[in-house]
């Protein structure tokens, strides 16, 4: 028995939002006639989810399956069939996956490669960019309180973890840092949003218990901000040049 008050898991909370599609999906398979080929259809869907490298999305997935096809409802299903098992299939950035399930994430550190670690300076980073994006560099150095050296923000791309978004309409036109796909599937996130806000990161032991009481975790921009062009194709020298516009001076990065 759940206990009172305490929050469903990712897996409860979206078995019970597709309760509707389910219900509605079997009484689409009881009025046709060819339940055999509805049955193929998610047996097709089940093999290409397992099958894929990387998260797939919905119209990806129409592409592979028969004409026709619920893709919603069917995914639905699996995903109910899942629910239970030690995989799981959830979505993340708008693309489903199969993942082991969370709470078994303990008994499989053995087998699970080790990730690498991140400097303090590149974990502040990307917290930075990723509750007050799109970022500047020198927004992430005056949140930060030190510079920024370009090779912290080059080992956050490489693990693509963080783009470039676009470029701030101001003098200079300095490029704008947001994350990415990759980023919300690795911490198994749905969008941004979905990033702990104040209280979740003070529970966590994250934040400090005496923070200010007019203190607010910002919430991540989902789209273009109004002050940001869009990042155009570019010279390489043009690139560069926003990696080095700043002088690299050791011992402030920390």
């Amino acid at each position: 028995m759940t206990e009172p008050n305490k929050p469903a898991s990712r897996v409860e909370t979206a078995a019970a939002g597709i309760e509707d599609d389910i219900i509605n999906l079997n009484e689409r398979l009881l009025t046709r006639a060819d339940g055999e080929a509805m049955a193929d259809d998610l047996r097709l869907l089940e093999a290409l989810l397992f099958a894929a490298v990387e998260p797939i999305d919905i119209e990806t997935l129409r592409e592979r399956l028969p004409k026709g096809c619920d893709v919603g409802a069917l995914l639905a299903k699996l995903a109910r069939d899942y629910a239970g098992r030690g995989i799981n299939l959830i979505r993340v950035a708008d693309r489903w996956r199969f993942q082991t399930a969370v709470d078994l994430e303990h008994d499989l550190v053995d087998i699970r490669e080790t990730p690498r670690k991140l400097s303090k300076a590149a974990l502040e980073t990307l917290a930075i960019i990723a509750y007050h994006q799109p970022v500047t560099r020198p927004e992430i150095e005056d949140i930060r309180g030190v510079s920024v050296s370009g090779g912290t923000i080059d080992v956050l791309m490489e693990l693509g973890w963080v783009r470039i978004r676009g470029r701030r309409r101001t003098p200079g036109r300095p490029v704008t840092y947001g994350t990415t796909e990759n980023f919300l599937a690795h911490f198994n996130l749905e969008q941004v949003t979905d990033l702990p806000g104040r209280d979740d990161l003070k529970a966590a032991g994250l934040l400090d218990a005496r923070l200010p009481k007019d203190f607010e975790v910002p919430t991540p921009m989902l789209s273009m901000d109004i002050d940001e062009d869009p990042i155009e194709d570019e010279d390489d020298s043009e690139f560069m040049m926003d990696f080095m516009e700043a002088d690299e001076k050791p011992g402030l990065d920390g």
